[in-house]
């Protein structure tokens, strides 16, 4: 079969299992975090857990890097630093600067590397091989200026949401507690809708379908997470504040 049709099946078939995901986790919640249970099966340390998940991100893009057409472009290189940047803090500094201690279900690893490996094969794929490479001239798009702007701000909104969460504890502690400040004063999850708005940023700028079933994924994904960790973050603590949404200020 020939290599673009066989990935062209392959985003079909990504935004079927999206919409399974989506429905399915509106009534199961992924048993990781303050989810966690024993019904997910063995777990491991959670930091450990975080880099075995999301190393396929790194590994297999810089693989499609490798063997791809368009090393040398400048749009080319571009692009793959704004991947290896934010798969650089997902899977290397994000875990290494967690203080909880809660073990990660090996289940929940595995499906996480499923994604990631699948991901990583659509993103490397097009970006190095199937685009036919991006012109310089590219850069000065609407859609990359747009793109670039929308993946920065949710980039950001991340990594600031991640360090208000962590530095809710002091080191050995880990009992959760209501975060305050950034995005927090209007959702429950902003580090959510930060890494939402970045793909959705990274699927304008590079004007791509594979880039569009990324972003439908980490909706499908991170949507029903931030409505269940709303509905635990409302269940145990009486006085978390009511006027927040779970990933939409003032709407969702």
């Amino acid at each position: 079969m020939d290599d673009s049709i066989f990935f062209n099946w392959f985003m079909v078939v990504m935004i079927i299992i999206a919409v399974f995901v989506f429905i399915s986790l509106l009534k199961i919640t992924a048993g990781y975090g303050q989810h966690i249970s024993k019904k997910w099966g063995p777990s491991i340390n959670d930091k450990l857990g975080w880099v075995i998940m999301e190393i396929p991100t790194v590994f297999l893009y810089a693989i499609f890097y490798i063997i791809g057409d368009y090393q040398t472009k400048f749009m080319t290189l571009l692009f793959s630093g704004l991947w290896f940047m934010h798969y650089g803090y997902r899977t290397f500094i994000f875990p290494s600067l967690i203080r909880g201690k809660r073990p990660m279900p090996i289940t929940i690893i595995l499906f996480g590397m499923i994604f990631n490996s699948a991901n990583a094969y659509l993103q490397g794929r097009w970006i190095n091989k199937l685009s036919g490479g991006y012109e310089t001239s590219w850069f000065l798009t609407p859609m990359f200026i747009i793109g670039i702007l929308f993946f920065f701000t949710g980039f950001f909104m991340h990594i600031h949401s991640d360090h208000i969460i962590r530095n809710l504890r002091i080191p050995g502690e880990t009992d959760f507690k209501i975060p305050h400040g950034g995005m927090f004063r209007f959702i429950s999850c902003p580090s959510y809708l930060g890494e939402i708005i970045e793909w959705y940023g990274w699927a304008i700028m590079t004007w791509s379908l594979p880039g569009l079933v990324f972003a439908i994924w980490t909706t499908a994904n991170l949507g029903p997470r931030a409505r269940s960790n709303h509905k635990w973050y409302l269940k145990t603590f009486k006085d978390y504040p009511k006027n927040r949404k779970a990933l939409i200020p003032f709407i969702f």
